[in-house]
């Protein structure tokens, strides 16, 4: 941390209590962010890192993927004063997750009850993927696809 800036200094090393390297963080909101955060551990495997909030009300939450990278979520409420309202409600959230073992988190996802959408497939482009919706209705797509090869810099 710069002292005099208050900025981070962090050159991407991770340690324990060290937040992770910068990476996208998708965010959603839910009707019962509770129930969905005991959902997405049990069916999915994903990890609560934090969790904010009084009751049942969760202002802000990070679940980690343990294969890298997670998710953000909060409780749905109306915009604060000023503010543009939030652009997805509840349910209306889509994500793609990198797994290296599709067809065991399947077996998981379906001993925890989840509404598969789609069962294992294997794709044209070489990925193994299943599909599934959480209570909220937001749609999970797990797959070992891991995005195409970045071009070189140079």
């Amino acid at each position: 941390m710069d002292t005099d800036t208050g900025a981070s200094t962090d050159t991407g090393t991770t340690g324990p209590g060290t937040p992770p390297a910068p990476q996208v963080w998708p965010s959603l909101r839910a009707g019962d962010a509770r129930a969905l955060i005991r959902f997405l551990r049990e069916a999915f495997g994903f990890e609560e890192v934090v969790a904010y909030g009084e009751g049942e009300f969760v202002a802000h939450a990070e679940l980690a993927w343990p294969e890298g990278g997670g998710v953000m979520l909060g409780s749905d409420r109306p915009p604060a004063e000023g503010e543009e309202p939030w652009p997805g409600g509840p349910g209306t959230f889509t994500a793609y997750v990198v797994t290296a073992d599709p067809d065991a988190l399947h077996a998981r996802a379906v001993a925890a009850g989840a509404r598969i959408t789609s069962a294992p497939f294997d794709t044209d482009y070489g990925s193994r993927d299943f599909a599934a919706a959480d209570p909220e209705g937001n749609r999970w797509y797990f797959g070992t696809y891991p995005g195409a090869p970045r071009p070189s810099a140079g």
